[in-house]
């Protein structure tokens, strides 16, 4: 990033902005197609090998699972942090709950008073014609908002006002 910013002939503190955060992605972007290069490459080598697998399975079947399970999976997404979390019982769905990057982005004061990641990008910009906020527009869209996909809302103190049910 320093290197972009330079090359730009911009301050480090540039970066932290709605250019940087486009850049960033951009970055990121590029990175992560040296990455699926390379599980690539391993991927065909092992399949030169004899090796044909895909994943380990033993432990898929439901009939192998106890009564009661709970499951947690969190990753770094396109668009930011991702959990979901998961109780199976009787082999069925009890209860699923996903937490999008959008929720968390776009997500009001937390119990300790910080601001969402949208809030805090927003302060201090300056619009220069309120009737057409084009300022704001760039900046939330350089988070890549998806808000079909923000599905859980918690409140700032931490109680759940929403959530997708799976029975």
């Amino acid at each position: 990033m320093r290197t972009t910013s330079s090359a730009m002939g911009l301050p480090l503190q540039a970066v932290f902005s709605t250019l940087g955060r486009t850049a960033a992605r951009a970055l990121e972007s590029e990175y992560c197609g040296r990455l699926q290069k390379q599980f690539f490459d391993k991927l065909v080598a092992n399949i030169k090998a004899g090796d044909e697998s895909t994943a380990n399975v033993a432990k898929w079947d439901p009939s192998t699972w106890p009564k009661e399970a709970k499951g947690v999976g969190a990753t770094e997404a396109p668009r930011g942090a991702l959990g979901h979390w998961v109780k199976i019982k009787d082999g069925r769905i009890e209860n699923y709950q996903c937490v999008v990057p959008t929720t968390w982005n776009g997500s009001p004061r937390d119990l300790a008073g910080n601001i969402g990641a949208f809030e805090a990008s927003l302060m201090d910009t300056r619009v220069e014609r309120p009737e057409e906020p084009v300022e704001i527009l760039r900046t939330i869209h350089s988070f890549d908002p998806c808000l079909a996909c923000s599905t859980h809302v918690m409140s700032p103190d931490g109680q759940e006002l929403a959530r997708v049910k799976v029975r």
